[in-house]
Order: structure tokens, then C-alpha cells, then sequence
């Protein structure tokens, strides 16, 4: 069966080929995920003061959840949504932060300047993206590829969006297990704040 989704498909024919296209894109990724890149970011990450992450349209959202992962286990990480305000943060940098950009096609403008920018000002420079020869892989100092598969409904970031959100969780998790103890304790700082402000039910 063809992941690209046709006009004639029905409701279960389009849920059958998007769960087959996402599926695809995580083990796809998976199998070729750099394992001694992934682990110098993960380091990087982990020796950072500050923690910048940056993407536009569907790849603001995988920067952002990675900020907010970090967040939760103490990590000083900042996302930033608009274009102008990431490029003059990144000129601030210096080396004792990183910067995270991602951009499945490596070639978004606003995202690779932001990169190319903090790099510029001293900082670590970690790159996610599909391509390893794109323009923004050449501003990271680590390239985390992933191997997404798009259909015809690119514009949605269908299979890149799944597969930048996996690498964010390996690096998020990396982070976490080399800092066991204070992460452990910072997620059930953040949870216990968090449940409490559930609605009690009488």
C-alpha cells in the first residue's frame, strides 16, 4: 500500500497510511539516528548554561516541546517564536550555551541564520534536520538527521514533524538519564505542582 494519501480514500484508508507514514519515519530514523552525534549533543546539552531552540512553522513546535522538556527537569531553555527576537538572543550567546535549530529541509532561511548566528557568537550549534549536506547541517557543530517520510500533504509535516519529535526525545532523555538524580527530582517537583492544580472532583 502507497503512503500518499488519495482523494478517493476513505476515513480509514487516510488514519491506515498516516499511522503507516509516521510509523515508517521513527523506525526509519531510528536505524539511522547517529549514535556518536547524538551523544556529544546530549553533552553539549548537559554542560550548557543556556539552552536556545528555534524553528519555524511545524519545527517552531518541535523546538518548543524540547524547550519545555528541558524546562521540566531544570534545564535553563528558551524557544523563541519570531524570527527577529531568536537572530538578536543568538547574538548573545556565548560558549557556555547552545543553540538548537531544526528544519527538516535544512534550508529555511530564518532558521539557519539563527544558527549561523549563534555560532558566530561562541556558542554550540546542534542541528535537526533530513538532510546532512543542508545549509543548516553546515552551521551545526552536531547534525542529528532524521529520515522522514513525506506524502503529497508535505505542507503538513506529516512524517517530519513525528520524526523531529523522536530525535527530541532520545536527546531530552539522554539529558535526563546522564543527570538521574536531579532530573528525577525536578520531574516530581514539576508534576506534583502540576497535579495540584487539577479540579477536585466532591
Amino acid at each position: 500500500m502507497s503512503g500518499d494519501i488519495d482523494r478517493n480514500d476513505s476515513l480509514e484508508g487516510i488514519v491506515s497510511k498516516v499511522a503507516m507514514n509516521e510509523t515508517l519515519s521513527i523506525a526509519d530514523t531510528a536505524r539511522m539516528l547517529d549514535m556518536e552525534a547524538l551523544g556529544e549533543a546530549v553533552a553539549r546539552l548537559l554542560a550548557a548554561r543556556r539552552i536556545d531552540t528555534f524553528g519555524v512553522g511545524a519545527s517552531a513546535l518541535v523546538g518548543l516541546d524540547l524547550q519545555q522538556k528541558l524546562s521540566r527537569i531544570g534545564r535553563t531553555a528558551i524557544n523563541w517564536h519570531d524570527s527577529h527576537s531568536a537572530w538578536t538572543s543568538a547574538a548573545t550567546l556565548d560558549s557556555g550555551c547552545v543553540a538548537v535549530a531544526v528544519s527538516h529541509s535544512g534550508a529555511t532561511v530564518d532558521t539557519v541564520e539563527f544558527l549561523a548566528i549563534a555560532r558566530k557568537a561562541g556558542a554550540a550549534t546542534v542541528a535537526i534536520t533530513n538532510f546532512r549536506e543542508s545549509p543548516l547541517a553546515g552551521a551545526a557543530d552536531v547534525t542529528l538527521t532524521t529520515a522522514a517520510r513525506e506524502t503529497r500533504f508535505r505542507s503538513g509535516a506529516l512524517g517530519s514533524r513525528i520524526a523531529q519529535l523522536m530525535v527530541v526525545d532520545c536527546l531530552f532523555t539522554g539529558v535526563a538519564q546522564a543527570s538521574y538524580d536531579a532530573s528525577m527530582e525536578a520531574l516530581r517537583n514539576t508534576y506534583a505542582v502540576v497535579h495540584d492544580r487539577r479540579v477536585k472532583r466532591p
